[in-house]
């Protein structure tokens, strides 16, 4: 997901002579990875417009698609942290730029076949490929440098998947939308080209010399925290439903945004939605800097709820259809989402002490909230319509705003 949150867990590399060692061109490499989730995020929802159009399918069955992205998160997450505790996060990096150059290859034949089944296995895979990616590369960023400035590479490094969030509306809008809308030869272009990109990125990553990391082994004492049962925090349970709702309206949002639209504002076709979503993507993007500075004078837990509750009105604003008026409001969803994710996240797993990194991976695969409830959008588009879908969010950011209201309170 965009803006990752970071264990409380510190790491520190098996390198001791790290003040000698230039970090700058490691530092490049796991950047990158940072970028590269972020466009196949950002091509993500490019695509479920345009397999409808091309394929011929529902937007029920569209939302398959995201479906299978975050499902391969959720079921990826816990075998990726192992293969790393055993091999290293070097190896775990390598092997996620494995898998998502063959899910990006496998585009090839799925567009060939014109194969929707296909598609979803291929985006599966390369999926699998970023969850692996998303696990190693925060706690990289953290050591490939001065322990002082961590905070500044995490956040420079975030900067660069925004980055390609915003990107890969663009390029489904110069590619996927052109003149003739029945050729899924600019998506097998575009993939073979990411592919050879991840396969070049991952030869860099095995030649060049990288710290292990470990993390460092901590006192268990009684100091660290309340050590009741995990799920007797009514905090943590709260932040882990709040999470899955959250993720369910992010994505959902994002999945029929183009058919919102293209079907809302009329004249608009599928090529200009695509690049207003860039324009509503790069609002998320903006919409971190903006939460970040007004956190120093208003508590996280506030403007968590203030935000929901602002999104939950423009929502219902949506569902009215009310032309450009509506699709602006829709865009205006995507700034206010911005914190809602490391905020969540903060939140739940606040004064956990022994219990923090289970905690943290329960959050993490709450995010499977993204491939079930914008299905039941996609249900809703075909039997009523898509402004009508987006009650879906709209209750999702109910549960949000209930969680920053009351629900963050530790017990």
């Amino acid at each position: 997901m965009a803006g990752g949150a970071v264990s409380n867990s510190s790491f520190t590399t098996t390198d001791t002579s790290s003040k000698s060692n230039s970090y700058l061109f490691p530092f490049i490499l796991v950047t990158s990875l940072f970028f590269l989730w972020g466009l196949a995020y950002g091509l993500l929802d490019v695509l479920n417009k345009h397999f409808q159009e091309v394929l011929n399918i529902t937007a029920k069955r569209s939302t398959l698609l995201q479906g299978a992205y975050f499902g391969a998160y959720f079921l990826m997450a816990l075998p990726a942290g192992i293969f790393m505790k055993r091999f290293g996060y070097k190896s775990g990096i390598i092997l996620g730029l494995f898998l998502y150059a063959i899910g990006a290859f496998m585009f090839y034949p799925s567009a060939g076949a014109q194969s929707f089944n296909f598609f979803l296995a291929s985006l599966f895979i390369l999926a699998c490929g970023l969850a692996c990616l998303e696990t190693a590369a925060n706690p990289y960023v953290t050591v490939l440098g001065p322990p002082a400035t961590a905070t500044q590479r995490l956040n420079l490094s975030q900067c660069f998947n925004g980055l390609g969030s915003f990107l890969g509306p663009i390029i489904g809008h110069s590619l996927f939308f052109g003149s003739s809308t029945k050729d899924l030869s600019s998506v097998q272009l575009t993939y073979i080209i990411i592919g050879c990109v991840v396969l070049l990125i991952a030869g860099f990553f095995y030649r060049t010399p990288l710290p292990e990391i470990k993390k460092v082994e901590e006192k268990i004492t009684e100091t660290l925290g309340d050590t009741r049962p995990l799920f007797e925090h009514k905090h943590f349970v709260w932040s882990v439903v709040a999470q899955f709702f959250y993720v369910a309206a992010q994505v959902g949002v994002g999945a029929l945004f183009i058919n919102y639209v293209t079907a809302y504002w009329h004249g608009l076709e599928s090529k200009t939605a695509a690049l207003l979503l860039s324009v509503a993507l790069g609002l998320f993007t903006v919409g971190r800097f903006v939460g970040t500075a007004l956190m120093r004078k208003i508590a996280p837990n506030k403007l968590l709820a203030i935000y929901a509750a602002i999104n939950v009105a423009l929502c219902l604003f949506v569902m009215t259809g009310a032309g450009p008026a509506a699709v602006i409001a829709l865009i205006a969803v995507f700034f206010f989402m911005s914190i809602m994710f490391p905020t969540i996240f903060a939140l739940g797993v606040k004064n956990l002490g022994i219990h923090t990194e289970r905690a943290s991976s329960f959050q993490i695969m709450s995010i499977v909230g993204g491939a079930s409830l914008p299905y039941v959008m996609g249900i809703i588009t075909d039997l009523q319509s898509v402004a009508i879908s987006y009650v879906v969010p709209a209750v999702c950011f109910v549960v949000v705003f209930l969680f920053g209201w009351k629900g963050y309170k530790t017990n």
